[in-house]
């Protein structure tokens, strides 16, 4: 029998301005990317797929455009999950 590897995430790049945290991570077992964002203030969270053609750091840099283009809620709240496997809407 064969165990397969824990999926690893790494953090690219973080900020934090006025209580939002964004951070770009990436999963090496399935090469997933995507930005998570965490606003303290407004105890919100949500994480947003960077898609095909898309620059990663554009979306980190402009999650919220990105998260209305694509119709994700920036509301949400995700009660004992993190924002960086569930995408919260």
């Amino acid at each position: 029998m064969t165990e397969s590897a824990p999926a690893t995430t790494h953090e690219l790049h973080s900020r934090v301005n006025d209580g939002i945290h964004v951070r770009l991570l990436w999963r090496s077992d399935d090469d997933h990317l995507w930005v998570s964002v965490t606003d303290t203030k407004r105890r919100e969270r949500f994480a947003l797929e960077v898609r095909d053609r898309e620059f990663a750091l554009d979306v980190f840099h402009h999650p919220y455009a990105y998260a209305a283009h694509y119709g994700i809620q920036t509301d949400s709240t995700c009660d004992g999950a993190t924002a960086e496997f569930t995408m919260c809407r």
